[in-house]
Protein backbone atom coordinates (compact mmCIF):
# COMPACT_ATOMS: atom_id res chain seq x y z
CA UNK A 1 0.00 0.00 0.00
CA UNK A 2 1.47 3.40 -0.51
CA UNK A 3 0.96 6.08 2.00
CA UNK A 4 1.85 8.97 -0.72
CA UNK A 5 -2.00 10.17 -1.10
CA UNK A 6 -2.54 9.88 2.67
CA UNK A 7 1.05 11.92 3.69
CA UNK A 8 0.08 14.36 0.49
CA UNK A 9 -3.40 15.06 1.88
CA UNK A 10 -1.78 15.75 5.55
CA UNK A 11 0.71 18.22 4.50
CA UNK A 12 -2.38 20.45 2.49
CA UNK A 13 -4.44 19.93 5.39
CA UNK A 14 -1.92 21.36 7.11
CA UNK A 15 -0.38 24.11 4.57
CA UNK A 16 -3.99 25.54 4.67
CA UNK A 17 -4.91 25.43 8.09
CA UNK A 18 -1.30 27.24 8.71
CA UNK A 19 -1.30 27.26 12.63
CA UNK A 20 -3.39 25.58 15.80
CA UNK A 21 -3.59 21.57 15.97
CA UNK A 22 -5.61 19.07 14.60
CA UNK A 23 -7.53 16.31 16.79
CA UNK A 24 -9.34 13.87 14.70
CA UNK A 25 -10.51 10.45 16.36
CA UNK A 26 -11.66 7.61 14.20
CA UNK A 27 -14.97 5.78 14.49
CA UNK A 28 -15.12 3.42 17.84
CA UNK A 29 -16.16 -0.65 17.00
CA UNK A 30 -19.94 -0.56 17.88
CA UNK A 31 -21.22 -3.29 19.39
CA UNK A 32 -24.26 -5.41 17.42
CA UNK A 33 -26.00 -7.06 20.47
CA UNK A 34 -23.98 -8.98 23.58
CA UNK A 35 -20.57 -9.42 22.83
CA UNK A 36 -20.40 -9.45 18.99
CA UNK A 37 -19.78 -6.10 16.96
CA UNK A 38 -20.68 -4.90 13.78
CA UNK A 39 -18.15 -4.81 10.89
CA UNK A 40 -15.89 -2.36 11.69
CA UNK A 41 -15.28 0.85 9.66
CA UNK A 42 -13.09 3.54 10.43
CA UNK A 43 -14.29 7.11 10.18
CA UNK A 44 -14.42 8.35 6.28
CA UNK A 45 -12.24 11.93 7.02
CA UNK A 46 -9.88 9.81 9.39
CA UNK A 47 -9.32 7.07 7.03
CA UNK A 48 -8.78 9.93 4.04
CA UNK A 49 -5.83 11.66 5.35
CA UNK A 50 -4.41 8.41 7.47
CA UNK A 51 -5.38 5.35 5.52
CA UNK A 52 -4.83 3.45 9.03
CA UNK A 53 -8.03 1.15 9.43
CA UNK A 54 -7.72 -0.22 13.18
CA UNK A 55 -10.62 1.03 15.83
CA UNK A 56 -9.23 3.29 18.70
CA UNK A 57 -7.20 5.40 16.61
CA UNK A 58 -6.39 9.37 17.20
CA UNK A 59 -4.74 11.65 14.59
CA UNK A 60 -2.88 14.92 15.67
CA UNK A 61 -1.73 17.07 13.41
CA UNK A 62 0.65 20.30 14.47
CA UNK A 63 0.23 22.48 11.61
CA UNK A 64 3.07 25.05 12.57
CA UNK A 65 6.02 22.09 12.67
CA UNK A 66 3.70 20.34 9.73
CA UNK A 67 4.05 17.31 11.82
CA UNK A 68 1.69 14.38 12.04
CA UNK A 69 1.22 12.12 14.85
CA UNK A 70 -1.01 8.81 15.68
CA UNK A 71 -2.37 7.50 18.67
CA UNK A 72 -2.90 4.01 18.19
CA UNK A 73 -3.10 0.32 19.57
CA UNK A 74 -0.43 -1.20 21.28
CA UNK A 75 0.73 -4.17 20.38
CA UNK A 76 -0.68 -7.22 22.48
CA UNK A 77 0.27 -10.66 21.63
CA UNK A 78 -2.31 -12.36 23.07
CA UNK A 79 -5.24 -9.96 22.01
CA UNK A 80 -3.77 -10.47 18.31
CA UNK A 81 -4.31 -14.63 19.00
CA UNK A 82 -8.21 -13.67 19.29
CA UNK A 83 -8.82 -10.22 17.10
CA UNK A 84 -5.55 -10.45 14.77
CA UNK A 85 -2.92 -8.19 13.50
CA UNK A 86 -2.43 -5.14 15.28
CA UNK A 87 -0.03 -2.68 13.78
CA UNK A 88 1.20 -0.87 17.00
CA UNK A 89 2.96 3.04 17.43
CA UNK A 90 6.00 1.39 15.91
CA UNK A 91 4.31 -0.45 12.63
CA UNK A 92 1.86 2.48 12.13
CA UNK A 93 5.04 5.32 11.88
CA UNK A 94 6.86 3.41 9.44
CA UNK A 95 4.00 2.32 7.19
CA UNK A 96 1.78 4.92 7.05
CA UNK A 97 4.37 7.76 7.35
CA UNK A 98 3.56 9.37 10.47
CA UNK A 99 6.50 11.64 12.06
CA UNK A 100 5.60 10.22 15.49
CA UNK A 101 3.06 7.57 17.09
CA UNK A 102 2.54 6.60 20.36
CA UNK A 103 0.38 4.22 22.33
CA UNK A 104 -3.39 5.48 22.96
CA UNK A 105 -2.84 5.25 26.71
CA UNK A 106 -0.78 8.49 26.31
CA UNK A 107 -3.09 10.54 24.55
CA UNK A 108 -4.25 11.76 28.21
CA UNK A 109 -0.65 13.03 29.19
CA UNK A 110 0.43 14.57 25.84
CA UNK A 111 -2.42 16.13 24.34
CA UNK A 112 -2.57 19.31 27.43
CA UNK A 113 0.60 19.92 26.64
CA UNK A 114 0.41 20.37 22.70
CA UNK A 115 -2.84 22.41 23.25
CA UNK A 116 -1.09 25.13 25.18
CA UNK A 117 -0.53 28.35 23.59
CA UNK A 118 -2.03 27.12 20.20
CA UNK A 119 -4.50 29.82 18.88
CA UNK A 120 -7.26 27.45 17.51
CA UNK A 121 -8.47 23.62 18.35
CA UNK A 122 -9.22 21.94 14.80
CA UNK A 123 -12.03 19.57 16.13
CA UNK A 124 -15.50 18.70 15.19
CA UNK A 125 -17.66 19.53 18.30
CA UNK A 126 -20.52 17.66 18.51
CA UNK A 127 -20.12 14.45 16.46
CA UNK A 128 -18.93 12.45 19.66
CA UNK A 129 -19.78 13.40 23.71
CA UNK A 130 -17.63 11.02 25.21
CA UNK A 131 -15.12 12.96 22.65
CA UNK A 132 -15.82 16.11 23.60
CA UNK A 133 -15.98 15.87 27.17
CA UNK A 134 -12.32 14.24 26.76
CA UNK A 135 -11.33 17.40 24.31
CA UNK A 136 -12.86 19.98 26.62
CA UNK A 137 -10.82 18.27 29.49
CA UNK A 138 -8.09 19.28 28.02
CA UNK A 139 -8.53 22.46 27.45
CA UNK A 140 -9.41 23.13 31.14
CA UNK A 141 -6.48 21.10 31.95
CA UNK A 142 -4.30 24.04 30.05
CA UNK A 143 -6.43 26.56 32.03
CA UNK A 144 -5.43 25.19 35.13
CA UNK A 145 -1.69 26.16 34.40
CA UNK A 146 -2.96 30.01 33.62
CA UNK A 147 -0.51 31.45 36.15
CA UNK A 148 2.42 29.12 34.65
CA UNK A 149 2.15 31.87 31.48
CA UNK A 150 0.35 29.33 29.01
CA UNK A 151 -2.24 30.36 27.31
CA UNK A 152 -5.99 28.21 26.14
CA UNK A 153 -6.46 28.24 23.13
CA UNK A 154 -9.05 30.99 22.44
CA UNK A 155 -11.17 29.16 19.74
CA UNK A 156 -12.43 25.19 18.61
CA UNK A 157 -12.56 25.43 14.54
CA UNK A 158 -14.74 22.19 12.77
CA UNK A 159 -12.02 21.00 10.81
CA UNK A 160 -14.90 18.87 9.14
CA UNK A 161 -15.39 22.05 6.55
CA UNK A 162 -11.65 22.10 5.28
CA UNK A 163 -12.02 17.99 5.11
CA UNK A 164 -14.90 17.91 3.61
CA UNK A 165 -13.87 20.63 1.06
CA UNK A 166 -10.86 18.51 0.07
CA UNK A 167 -12.79 14.85 -0.34
CA UNK A 168 -14.96 16.78 -2.73
CA UNK A 169 -12.21 17.18 -5.26
CA UNK A 170 -10.95 13.92 -5.89
CA UNK A 171 -7.42 12.94 -6.26
CA UNK A 172 -5.68 10.08 -8.82
CA UNK A 173 -6.29 7.66 -5.96
CA UNK A 174 -9.77 8.33 -4.96
CA UNK A 175 -10.63 8.62 -8.41
CA UNK A 176 -8.70 4.87 -9.70
CA UNK A 177 -10.92 3.44 -6.36
CA UNK A 178 -14.43 5.30 -7.79
CA UNK A 179 -13.93 3.73 -11.11
CA UNK A 180 -13.15 0.43 -10.08
CA UNK A 181 -15.85 0.27 -7.56
CA UNK A 182 -18.29 1.48 -10.29
CA UNK A 183 -16.72 -1.24 -12.27
CA UNK A 184 -17.45 -3.88 -9.96
CA UNK A 185 -21.11 -2.52 -9.07
CA UNK A 186 -21.96 -2.30 -13.06
CA UNK A 187 -21.12 -6.20 -13.05
CA UNK A 188 -23.18 -6.55 -10.07
CA UNK A 189 -26.16 -5.30 -11.79
CA UNK A 190 -25.45 -7.34 -14.77
CA UNK A 191 -25.56 -10.28 -12.46
CA UNK A 192 -28.78 -9.79 -11.52
CA UNK A 193 -30.00 -9.08 -14.54
CA UNK A 194 -28.83 -12.39 -15.71
CA UNK A 195 -29.87 -13.98 -13.01
CA UNK A 196 -33.57 -12.21 -12.70
CA UNK A 197 -36.57 -14.76 -13.58
CA UNK A 198 -40.55 -14.57 -12.51
CA UNK A 199 -40.76 -16.43 -9.11
CA UNK A 200 -37.61 -15.56 -7.87
CA UNK A 201 -37.11 -13.77 -4.43
CA UNK A 202 -35.85 -10.54 -4.32
CA UNK A 203 -33.62 -12.01 -1.91
CA UNK A 204 -31.94 -14.00 -4.29
CA UNK A 205 -31.50 -11.06 -6.60
CA UNK A 206 -29.55 -9.38 -3.54
CA UNK A 207 -27.60 -12.45 -3.02
CA UNK A 208 -26.29 -12.36 -6.92
CA UNK A 209 -25.40 -8.68 -6.15
CA UNK A 210 -23.31 -9.79 -2.97
CA UNK A 211 -21.63 -12.50 -4.36
CA UNK A 212 -20.55 -10.15 -6.93
CA UNK A 213 -19.06 -7.64 -4.44
CA UNK A 214 -17.03 -10.40 -2.65
CA UNK A 215 -16.27 -11.70 -5.31
CA UNK A 216 -13.98 -8.56 -6.77
CA UNK A 217 -12.60 -7.85 -3.38
CA UNK A 218 -15.69 -5.27 -2.25
CA UNK A 219 -16.32 -6.95 0.64
CA UNK A 220 -19.48 -5.06 1.61
CA UNK A 221 -22.21 -3.20 -0.20
CA UNK A 222 -21.68 1.00 0.36
CA UNK A 223 -25.40 0.96 1.81
CA UNK A 224 -28.34 -1.46 1.99
CA UNK A 225 -29.23 -3.10 -1.25
CA UNK A 226 -32.71 -2.29 -2.34
CA UNK A 227 -34.19 -4.76 -4.89
CA UNK A 228 -37.75 -4.10 -5.03
CA UNK A 229 -40.37 -5.78 -7.36
CA UNK A 230 -43.16 -4.35 -8.91
CA UNK A 231 -44.82 -1.66 -6.56
CA UNK A 232 -42.28 -2.18 -4.05
CA UNK A 233 -40.43 0.46 -6.35
CA UNK A 234 -42.60 3.65 -5.44
CA UNK A 235 -40.80 3.25 -1.80
CA UNK A 236 -37.79 5.12 -2.44
CA UNK A 237 -36.03 3.42 0.38
CA UNK A 238 -36.87 -0.35 0.33
CA UNK A 239 -34.75 -2.42 1.59
CA UNK A 240 -37.27 -5.88 3.00
CA UNK A 241 -36.17 -7.51 -0.29
CA UNK A 242 -38.29 -10.44 0.55
CA UNK A 243 -41.64 -10.14 -2.19
CA UNK A 244 -41.53 -12.83 -5.26
CA UNK A 245 -40.52 -11.24 -8.69
CA UNK A 246 -43.93 -11.82 -10.57
CA UNK A 247 -44.08 -12.17 -13.97
CA UNK A 248 -44.68 -8.57 -15.86
CA UNK A 249 -43.45 -6.77 -13.06
CA UNK A 250 -40.74 -4.67 -13.01
CA UNK A 251 -37.67 -4.83 -10.34
CA UNK A 252 -35.58 -1.90 -9.20
CA UNK A 253 -31.92 -2.30 -8.23
CA UNK A 254 -30.15 0.19 -6.31
CA UNK A 255 -26.56 -0.89 -4.85
CA UNK A 256 -22.92 -0.52 -5.02
CA UNK A 257 -20.23 -2.20 -3.45
CA UNK A 258 -17.85 -0.14 -1.02
CA UNK A 259 -13.98 -0.92 -2.06
CA UNK A 260 -11.58 0.32 0.24
CA UNK A 261 -13.85 2.82 1.60
CA UNK A 262 -14.89 4.12 -1.63
CA UNK A 263 -18.68 3.74 -3.03
CA UNK A 264 -20.42 2.34 -6.09
CA UNK A 265 -24.34 3.95 -6.40
CA UNK A 266 -26.07 2.22 -9.04
CA UNK A 267 -30.02 1.78 -9.82
CA UNK A 268 -31.26 -0.01 -12.92
CA UNK A 269 -35.08 -0.66 -13.24
CA UNK A 270 -35.59 -3.83 -15.64
CA UNK A 271 -38.10 -6.61 -16.86
CA UNK A 272 -38.67 -9.39 -14.77
CA UNK A 273 -39.32 -11.62 -17.95
CA UNK A 274 -37.12 -9.74 -19.86
CA UNK A 275 -39.49 -7.74 -22.22
CA UNK A 276 -40.94 -4.08 -20.92
CA UNK A 277 -44.65 -3.50 -21.52
CA UNK A 278 -45.81 -0.79 -23.68
CA UNK A 279 -46.73 1.43 -20.49
CA UNK A 280 -43.41 0.37 -18.80
CA UNK A 281 -41.46 1.11 -21.93
CA UNK A 282 -43.31 4.59 -22.25
CA UNK A 283 -42.63 5.08 -18.61
CA UNK A 284 -39.22 4.00 -18.55
CA UNK A 285 -37.92 6.34 -21.98
CA UNK A 286 -38.55 9.27 -20.28
CA UNK A 287 -36.53 8.74 -17.33
CA UNK A 288 -33.59 7.64 -19.71
CA UNK A 289 -34.57 10.97 -21.87
CA UNK A 290 -34.10 12.93 -18.53
CA UNK A 291 -30.66 10.96 -17.28
CA UNK A 292 -29.50 11.84 -20.47
CA UNK A 293 -29.94 14.86 -20.33
CA UNK A 294 -28.42 15.91 -16.80
CA UNK A 295 -25.44 14.06 -17.55
CA UNK A 296 -25.29 16.18 -20.87
CA UNK A 297 -25.53 19.39 -18.78
CA UNK A 298 -22.52 18.41 -16.55
CA UNK A 299 -20.05 20.36 -17.61
CA UNK A 300 -17.13 22.46 -15.77
CA UNK A 301 -18.53 25.31 -14.57
CA UNK A 302 -21.95 25.10 -14.54
CA UNK A 303 -24.25 25.53 -11.36
CA UNK A 304 -25.01 22.20 -9.62
CA UNK A 305 -28.35 22.78 -10.15
CA UNK A 306 -28.35 23.10 -13.95
CA UNK A 307 -28.59 19.20 -14.71
CA UNK A 308 -31.63 18.60 -12.29
CA UNK A 309 -33.49 21.30 -13.94
CA UNK A 310 -32.73 19.65 -17.28
CA UNK A 311 -33.91 16.40 -15.88
CA UNK A 312 -36.84 17.72 -14.40
CA UNK A 313 -38.14 19.27 -17.51
CA UNK A 314 -37.92 16.00 -19.31
CA UNK A 315 -39.78 14.27 -16.53
CA UNK A 316 -42.51 16.69 -16.36
CA UNK A 317 -43.03 16.77 -20.53
CA UNK A 318 -43.21 12.94 -20.68
CA UNK A 319 -45.96 13.24 -17.49
CA UNK A 320 -47.93 15.39 -19.85
CA UNK A 321 -47.51 13.44 -22.58
CA UNK A 322 -48.64 10.39 -20.37
CA UNK A 323 -51.57 12.17 -19.17
CA UNK A 324 -50.45 12.56 -15.69
CA UNK A 325 -50.22 16.01 -15.70
CA UNK A 326 -52.18 18.80 -17.37
CA UNK A 327 -50.99 21.96 -18.15
CA UNK A 328 -47.77 23.47 -19.04
CA UNK A 329 -44.44 22.44 -18.04
CA UNK A 330 -43.98 25.74 -16.52
CA UNK A 331 -46.84 25.81 -14.66
CA UNK A 332 -46.59 22.26 -13.56
CA UNK A 333 -42.68 23.06 -12.01
CA UNK A 334 -44.43 26.14 -10.18
CA UNK A 335 -46.93 24.52 -8.75
CA UNK A 336 -44.81 21.20 -7.80
CA UNK A 337 -47.33 19.22 -9.51
CA UNK A 338 -44.82 16.66 -10.44
CA UNK A 339 -43.90 15.87 -7.44
CA UNK A 340 -46.95 13.53 -6.93
CA UNK A 341 -44.54 11.32 -9.03
CA UNK A 342 -40.78 12.56 -8.86
CA UNK A 343 -39.79 13.74 -4.87
CA UNK A 344 -36.62 13.65 -4.91
CA UNK A 345 -33.43 15.44 -6.30
CA UNK A 346 -31.33 14.54 -9.31
CA UNK A 347 -27.79 13.04 -6.96
CA UNK A 348 -25.46 13.63 -4.70
CA UNK A 349 -21.70 13.64 -4.41
CA UNK A 350 -20.16 10.48 -4.09
CA UNK A 351 -16.74 9.09 -3.04
CA UNK A 352 -15.72 7.59 0.46
CA UNK A 353 -19.21 8.26 1.51
CA UNK A 354 -22.51 7.41 -0.45
CA UNK A 355 -23.52 10.38 0.29
CA UNK A 356 -20.54 12.31 0.74
CA UNK A 357 -19.01 15.61 2.12
CA UNK A 358 -19.18 18.67 0.51
CA UNK A 359 -21.17 21.95 0.13
CA UNK A 360 -24.13 21.99 -2.49
CA UNK A 361 -23.98 26.20 -1.98
CA UNK A 362 -21.52 28.31 -1.46
CA UNK A 363 -23.08 31.86 0.15
CA UNK A 364 -26.24 30.99 -0.73
CA UNK A 365 -25.78 29.94 -4.15
CA UNK A 366 -25.25 26.86 -6.13
CA UNK A 367 -21.63 26.03 -6.18
CA UNK A 368 -20.25 25.42 -9.93
CA UNK A 369 -19.70 22.36 -11.23
CA UNK A 370 -15.61 21.64 -11.05
CA UNK A 371 -13.46 19.19 -12.35
CA UNK A 372 -12.33 16.02 -9.97
CA UNK A 373 -16.17 16.61 -8.38
CA UNK A 374 -18.01 13.37 -8.24
CA UNK A 375 -22.18 13.39 -8.60
CA UNK A 376 -24.63 10.48 -8.85
CA UNK A 377 -27.19 11.73 -11.95
CA UNK A 378 -30.56 9.77 -10.54
CA UNK A 379 -33.94 10.51 -12.23
CA UNK A 380 -37.13 8.67 -11.44
CA UNK A 381 -40.64 8.40 -11.63
CA UNK A 382 -43.08 6.22 -9.16
CA UNK A 383 -46.57 6.07 -10.24
CA UNK A 384 -48.47 5.09 -6.95
CA UNK A 385 -51.78 4.27 -7.04
CA UNK A 386 -54.34 6.91 -6.79
CA UNK A 387 -57.53 8.86 -8.49
CA UNK A 388 -55.79 10.38 -11.35
CA UNK A 389 -53.54 7.69 -12.44
CA UNK A 390 -55.01 5.33 -15.20
CA UNK A 391 -54.80 1.50 -13.64
CA UNK A 392 -52.01 0.58 -16.56
CA UNK A 393 -49.72 2.71 -15.15
CA UNK A 394 -50.35 2.33 -10.97
CA UNK A 395 -47.28 0.82 -9.52
CA UNK A 396 -44.74 1.05 -11.71
CA UNK A 397 -41.41 2.85 -10.53
CA UNK A 398 -38.05 3.60 -12.22
CA UNK A 399 -35.10 5.11 -11.19
CA UNK A 400 -32.15 5.37 -13.30
CA UNK A 401 -28.63 5.91 -11.56
CA UNK A 402 -24.50 6.69 -12.66
CA UNK A 403 -21.70 7.86 -11.38
CA UNK A 404 -20.29 10.66 -12.93
CA UNK A 405 -17.37 12.49 -12.71
CA UNK A 406 -16.87 16.31 -13.90
CA UNK A 407 -13.88 16.58 -16.65
CA UNK A 408 -12.40 19.80 -18.27
CA UNK A 409 -14.14 18.00 -21.13
CA UNK A 410 -17.44 16.78 -19.67
CA UNK A 411 -18.64 14.22 -18.18
CA UNK A 412 -17.41 10.56 -17.47
CA UNK A 413 -19.65 7.89 -16.63
CA UNK A 414 -17.88 5.84 -14.23
CA UNK A 415 -20.79 3.23 -13.98
CA UNK A 416 -21.48 3.19 -17.86
CA UNK A 417 -20.60 -0.64 -17.82
CA UNK A 418 -24.42 -1.56 -16.36
CA UNK A 419 -26.43 -1.28 -19.64
CA UNK A 420 -29.23 0.82 -19.56
CA UNK A 421 -30.80 1.12 -22.59
CA UNK A 422 -34.29 -0.71 -22.86
CA UNK A 423 -33.31 -2.82 -26.06
CA UNK A 424 -29.58 -3.50 -24.46
CA UNK A 425 -31.46 -4.75 -21.17
CA UNK A 426 -33.69 -6.94 -23.23
CA UNK A 427 -30.94 -8.67 -25.52
CA UNK A 428 -28.71 -9.51 -21.92
CA UNK A 429 -31.88 -10.62 -20.41
CA UNK A 430 -33.19 -13.13 -23.43
CA UNK A 431 -29.45 -13.79 -23.78
CA UNK A 432 -28.99 -15.35 -20.34
CA UNK A 433 -32.30 -16.82 -20.48
CA UNK A 434 -31.06 -18.95 -23.43
CA UNK A 435 -27.85 -20.09 -21.80
CA UNK A 436 -29.65 -21.11 -18.79
CA UNK A 437 -32.11 -23.38 -21.11
CA UNK A 438 -29.45 -24.47 -23.62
Amino acid sequence: MSTAPYLQRRQRLMAQLGSGIVILPTARHAVRNADTHYPYRPDSSFYYLTGFDEPDAVLVLLPASSQSILFCRSKDLEREIWDGYRHGPDGARAQFGFDQAYPLSELDLRLPGWLANQPCVHYSLGRDADWDRRVLGWIDAVRGQLRTGVSVPPCISDVALPVAEMRLFKDAHDLNRLREAGQISAAAHVRAMQATRPGRMEYEIEAELLHTFVSHGARSPAYESIVAGGANACVLHYVSNRDRLRDGDLLLIDAGCELDGYAGDITRTFPVNGRFSGEQRAVYDIVLAAQLAAIDAIQPGVPWNTPADAALAVLVQGLIDLGLLSGSVAGNIESEAYRQFYMHRIGHWLGLDVHDVGLYKLDGQWRSLMPGMVTTVEPGLYIRPAANVPERFAGIGIRIEDDVLVTDTGPEVLTADAPKHPDAIEALMASAQTGAHA
